[in-house]
């Protein structure tokens, strides 16, 4: 037989390449410079321009964070945005605060160096470039802007204002051992690596976030600090008001004590004590007029003191969650609910502790303490339902 000679097709199968990584076409900017913003609509454009003349040959961007902003804040910095790269916006929908809002805008950048300023314009834009010098030289992983070295002024501070912001500056200095001639500013430039360490440990709450900053990181910080003169606001309000000095005194509660103390309890405690104080009014108003019965007496006075609670806890205690509108409404009719327990637990107390004898004031606030302890419970875990 014929022998037969099989052949074989080999067949080529093309080599594919490797996906490679794609190019990186346009890397990070060297500077993030966070603006927090609420209702600053009308400052933003005039900052983007401040910014692009400051900062001439220096790559950078802006990051807008708006905390939900009525005014548009956030769709205005987007406009502007679309047809500026450098232009960038964070809104935040649920949640607010000034040093919360740095954090953020923060951890959002690649850039090697961040800065915080306000977007109102009262900080001297001018500076920034002097800012980065500092920290290109590697010897320096913080930069303040300092409204205190060499006896500079305050143009944008009223007297009392700025009383009040040199007496809460020697008071940190003194109480965390901050070596800082301005650690209240709000005007700073730091590494984003540094950032990134601290975040953890830094609060979200209140407006001195620089403090929080200096604090945490007080024995690896290598800090320096540039005189700057503060400005007078170009358009809107300020946001300062007297929740700032409760936000300071958080501040200084949570590093003094290593976080082990809660800020919220703490200020559960302040407002339930003056809770107290309107449950005791109300009590001895209804007595000194006559109002029948004192089991009647105490249940008026223990439903003024929840609704008292309840508006102050929501203004100051949860401000990052405030209720507003219908949701405040609604906010109000659980809380009543719930508390509503507390409050039978409260007016039976405080009638067995009068019966025994001793005056109505003293049954009275023996009623109060139990309602003040259930309030606290109930408005955490249900009303605004805080972690």
């Amino acid at each position: 037989m014929a022998q037969q000679t099989l052949k074989k097709t080999v067949v080529q199968t093309p080599q594919v390449a490797a996906p490679s990584l794609v190019p990186m076409t346009e890397p990070a900017p060297e500077l993030s410079v966070i603006l927090p913003a609420f209702n600053e609509r009308a400052n933003i454009p005039m900052m983007v321009e401040r910014l692009a003349k400051a900062l001439n040959g220096i790559d950078w961007e802006v990051i807008v964070v708006d905390d939900n902003s009525p005014d548009g804040t956030s769709a205005l910095a987007r406009d502007i945005g679309s047809r500026d790269r450098r232009v960038r916006c964070i809104r935040r929908v649920g949640r607010r605060g000034l040093a919360g809002a740095c954090i953020e805008g923060m951890l959002a950048s690649n850039a090697p160096y961040v800065a915080v300023m306000d977007a109102d314009g009262q900080h001297d834009e001018t500076l920034l470039a002097a800012m980065v010098g500092k920290l290109r030289s590697c010897e320096t992983d913080l930069v303040v802007a300092s409204r205190y070295i060499g006896g500079t002024t305050d143009a944008g501070f009223s007297a009392a204002r700025a009383k009040a912001s040199q007496w809460s500056t020697a008071l940190a200095r003194r109480l965390l051992k901050v070596e800082l001639t301005d650690p209240m500013s709000g005007f700073f430039m730091l590494r984003r690596e540094v950032i990134d360490e601290l975040a953890p440990k830094l609060s979200t709450q209140g407006f001195k976030i620089l403090l929080d900053i200096a604090a945490t990181g007080r024995d690896t910080l290598r800090i320096a600090e540039l005189p700057f003169v503060f400005g007078r606001r170009r358009h809107g309000e300020s946001k300062l008001d007297a929740r700032v000095a409760l936000d300071f005194g958080q501040l200084l509660l949570a590093k003094l004590t290593n976080d082990a103390v809660s800020y919220r309890f703490v200020l559960f405690c302040l407002v339930g004590l003056t809770g107290i104080g309107a449950h005791m009014a109300t009590l001895g108003l209804l007595h000194g007029i006559g109002v029948p019965g004192f089991g009647v007496q105490q249940t008026i006075a223990t439903m003024v003191a929840i609704v008292w609670n309840y508006v102050f806890n929501n203004a100051y205690t949860y401000r990052d969650q405030r209720l507003t509108g219908w949701a405040f409404i609604r906010g109000l009719l659980v809380f009543e609910l719930v508390c509503s327990v507390g409050a039978i637990s409260n007016v039976g107390v405080a009638s067995l502790i009068y019966t025994g004898g001793p005056s109505w004031w003293i049954a009275g606030l023996g009623g109060a303490v139990m309602g003040a302890v259930w309030n606290y419970t109930v408005s955490a875990a249900v009303v605004w339902k805080a972690a």
